[in-house]
């Protein structure tokens, strides 16, 4: 029933019950209106005929009475639950708005997980809930948060766009159960779950499920549907706040090109390094790269080449170091990679490798494909980590005069004065 009918049932209804308390009011004044006449009057005919005037009177009243005060009744108890429904509606209201609040305040995904988790359990009694986003490359969504699952068909971890019905379509989908049904591939066959997308600004950001089950679990979930969409509506925006500061962080520490770290990025975590290397009495070496006839290269293959080989000598340098390792793009065709905790040899041994998975490279392209590499450590060849960088840059510079495609290291600060280089591996 929609809002005009249900308008129109209770017009119809308030008439009759006016219709009635009239009729009582009108009856009400003809039984006194005889009973005044009788004492006026006490003639025994006029007795007679104020008496059945009386007892018609009543009849009457009783008639309307038995009329009007089902619907009475029937409109109060309607009015009571209207009401409690509106109170119901108001709290939900509140509740998003609430919600909404506290995920402007959210940092990242794991404080909107917990508003969330919270805001879901209060809202969707009795309903178990998982949150998915999307990876950084948006091939897959990642399960973010989840409640209230049977542990016997809990969530998967991940899922893949092309097998979800909700984000082919775009809009929120149920998997009923069934033989016919038609279920995304990802979800135990048992449960009944509401798919919904998260999307924000034109773009779907993840997926949030809610599972219902019991005898009547297609009837309770579509109560809620409504409820859920808007709970959806509301993380939405919040995912898509988050995703914009993530991308921003890295805009401003990554560079765009390679990828690696930017030189700020490598400024500061070569200084918080160095620090940590003093206080531990650990070696922290860098590496210095630099592709040999780059500026040939480009004038030679174009610009879009050039660009082509420094993404991928980024990914080989990337693919071949510890996580702990930072791979930095120092400017230019220059790129930098600090190593915690490793001696001067065992730079110099992975500055070796690095330099024959970039010569490698020169298979893809067509054209030869080098760098040279200069190394220094603290506290091998450098003092502090004003130096090393120096060391290194000279370093590199010997590799270059003595032919390229090779690496050199800082000379140890005991044999020589750090300005003094020699050839550690050719």
């Amino acid at each position: 029933m929609n809002a005009e009918q249900l308008n129109v049932g209770r017009t119809s209804s308030d008439s009759r019950v006016l219709y009635a308390a009239i009729t009582l009011m009108v009856t009400s004044i003809l039984v006194l209106a005889c009973e005044i006449a009788g004492h006026i009057w006490p003639r025994d005919d006029v007795a007679d005929l104020l008496s059945w005037m009386r007892i018609g009177a009543g009849l009457v009243g009783l008639f309307a009475l038995a009329a009007g005060a089902p619907l009475a009744l029937r409109e109060m108890g309607d009015r009571r639950r209207y009401a409690a429904e509106a109170t119901a509606t108001r709290r939900q209201v509140e509740t998003l708005f609430q919600m909404t609040d506290m995920l402007q305040s959210a940092l990242g995904y794991d404080d909107a997980n917990a508003v969330l988790r919270a805001t879901a359990t209060e809202l969707l009694v009795s309903f178990g809930g998982a949150l998915y986003v999307f990876n950084n490359s948006r091939d897959r969504l990642d399960l973010s948060a989840s409640w209230d699952w049977p542990e016997n068909s809990l969530p998967p971890e991940t899922i893949s766009p092309a097998h979800c019905w909700a984000l082919k379509r775009g809009k929120p989908h149920v998997n009923h159960v069934g033989a016919g049904a038609l279920r995304c591939e990802h979800l135990a066959p048992a449960l009944l779950i509401l798919e919904i997308p998260m999307m924000a600004r034109g773009e779907v950001y993840g997926l949030l499920c809610i599972q219902s089950g019991g005898a009547n679990a297609q009837a309770r979930l579509a109560d809620i549907a409504s409820l859920a969409a808007a709970v959806a509506d509301a993380m939405s925006l919040a995912l898509s706040n988050i995703a914009l500061r993530e991308k921003l962080r890295t805009q401003a520490l990554r560079d765009p090109l390679t990828g690696l770290y930017n030189r700020r990025y490598m400024e500061d975590i070569l200084e918080r390094s160095a620090n940590l290397a003093e206080r531990s009495g650990g070696a922290l070496s860098v590496v210095m790269i630099d592709l040999d006839h780059f500026k040939l290269l480009n004038d030679e293959h174009g610009h879009a080449l050039g660009d082509a080989v420094l993404r991928e000598v980024a990914s080989a340098i990337v693919g071949a170091i510890r996580p702990c390792d930072v791979a930095c793009r120092y400017g230019g065709e220059e790129l930098l990679v600090i190593l915690p905790d490793c001696s001067l040899d065992d730079a110099v041994l992975k500055a070796d490798v690095l330099r024959a998975r970039i010569e490698s490279l020169s298979e893809n392209h067509g054209c030869r494909v080098t760098a040279s590499f200069g190394v220094a450590t603290i506290p091998d060849s450098s003092s502090t980590v004003g130096d090393i960088l120096p060391a290194a840059d000279a370093a590199l510079y010997r590799a270059k005069q003595d032919g390229r495609n090779r690496v050199a290291a800082a000379a140890h600060r005991k044999d020589t004065p750090i300005a003094q280089l020699a050839t550690a591996a050719e």
